[in-house]
């Protein structure tokens, strides 16, 4: 199981052949060699985020071919004028925005990124060029990476909180969550997001004085009928704390609104045509994977070997909160993010013991691990957005592999820092 998690993780990151490909290899080797049941292996598919994903495609191929996306694109282009970095800035900011009001990372990269193609289109950015994977990029990132500061934003998060509970009676709020790890893992990170897209993907704008004349002309039948669609969901995505109704569900409910006969803004011509099958089977072998490396024990093996190595000291705090950090990051690579705050919160009060920590700090320390993104693969909402925009995968898995070298250089040593001065050591 060691060998194939080894060597799919591998092909995934590198992306030696089609992604989707990779994951249908893993569903036969698993099934062949009964390495695991088949309702393990394919648990992928009866989990909400494959369907939030079929929802998300069906809805962006709605924005698309209304032209709702480019009319929305275009006013938000407008209104963001003037420099590249400006352009990039205010979509990273936009989506740190965005991610206080909707809890799902994958309904926002979902519903982001038709109007994130709009708004390169808008800036005449063509398919495959430096500006249009920059604002891809800084749409994916900036609402996803700065999120994990926020509690209920991101999955990770919220497992996080359920394991705490249950294991050790310790209750995350939102207020302290926000204020130990938004200043370094929201801001700074969100800063150096920007930075980095505007380096290695840096583009000129085309400069347009006046609005675009579809932002002045009346919607169409089909633009306002998804317009209620769109807002009716999004209240529903904001309002999850109420109904507890799964965002999947939601956005399950809207796509099969937007095709039903009598509505048909997405016909079945389209619905053949425009879904994008292959990546929700990659997204299917992700989620596979996690549930086989978890339903064998291999991640918890894995776990287990990763933290007999750290060098954990009781009073030498600077050392084993990176020594802490790093393991919870190898973690990740090892069982994608989601799965890794269920396998090493199991281990916080060893760890608490060994370090001399207490199982507070050490349950906060994962939100370093799992925020940490080196390989697209380990992030679904990453993987889907790059799907949706048609963008290389491997414009997304740079910008990961680098981010994650700045952060544990740079932010992980800010970060002691903050929680030294908070008085967490």
């Amino acid at each position: 199981m060691a060998a194939l998690c080894l060597v799919t993780i591998s092909t995934w990151a590198t992306g030696i052949i089609p992604q989707h490909i990779t994951s249908l290899c893993f569903f036969l080797v698993c099934l062949i060699f009964s390495l695991a049941r088949p309702s393990v292996v394919f648990s992928g598919f009866t989990s909400s985020a494959v369907w939030l994903i079929f929802g998300g495609l069906v809805l962006g191929s709605a924005i698309t071919s209304t032209g709702l996306g480019k009319r929305v694109g275009s006013w938000i282009a407008y209104h963001l004028h003037g420099t590249y970095l400006k352009i990039i800035g205010g979509l990273v900011a936009g989506g740190i925005c965005f991610s206080f009001l909707m809890p799902s990372a994958m309904s926002r990269v979902v519903l982001l990124i038709p109007i994130a193609i709009a708004i390169a289109d808008y800036f005449g950015f063509t398919k495959g060029r430096n500006g249009r994977i920059g604002i891809v990029l800084a749409v994916i990132l900036g609402s996803f990476l700065p999120a994990f500061a926020i509690l209920p934003a991101n999955v990770p998060n919220m497992v996080l909180i359920g394991i705490s509970e249950n294991l050790y009676h310790i209750s995350l709020l939102y207020g302290p969550y926000l204020f130990l790890h938004f200043p370094v893992l929201g801001l700074i990170k969100a800063v150096f997001i920007v930075l980095l897209i505007v380096k290695l993907y840096p583009d000129r704008p085309t400069i347009r004085k006046t609005r675009s004349n579809l932002a002045s002309s009346h919607l169409s039948r089909d633009e306002r009928l998804l317009s209620i669609t769109l807002l009716t969901l999004l209240f529903l995505w904001i309002t999850d704390f109420l109904h507890h109704v799964s965002p999947a569900w939601i956005a399950l409910a809207g796509a099969i609104f937007l095709m039903f006969p009598g509505i048909a803004i997405v016909d079945k011509k389209m619905f053949n045509q425009k879904i994008n099958w292959a990546s929700i089977i990659f997204v299917a072998g992700i989620l596979g994977l996690g549930a086989v490396i978890n339903q064998t024990g291999t991640g918890h093996r894995l776990a287990q070997k990763i933290i007999a190595l750290l060098p954990l000291v009781p009073g030498h705090n600077f050392s084993n909160f990176i020594s802490l950090s790093l393991a919870a990051s190898a973690t990740g690579v090892a069982t994608t993010l989601p799965a890794m705050p269920a396998v090493f919160t199991q281990f916080s009060d060893g760890l608490a013991h060994a370090s001399g920590l207490p199982i507070k700090s050490i349950i906060a320390i994962q939100v370093l691990g799992f925020s940490t993104v080196f390989f697209p693969y380990q992030a679904p909402p990453i993987v889907v957005g790059m799907q949706l925009s048609g963008e290389g995968f491997s414009h997304a898995a740079k910008i990961c592999l680098l981010l994650a070298g700045i952060t544990i250089v740079l932010l992980f040593p800010l970060d002691y820092l903050w929680w030294k001065a908070l008085g967490y050591f």
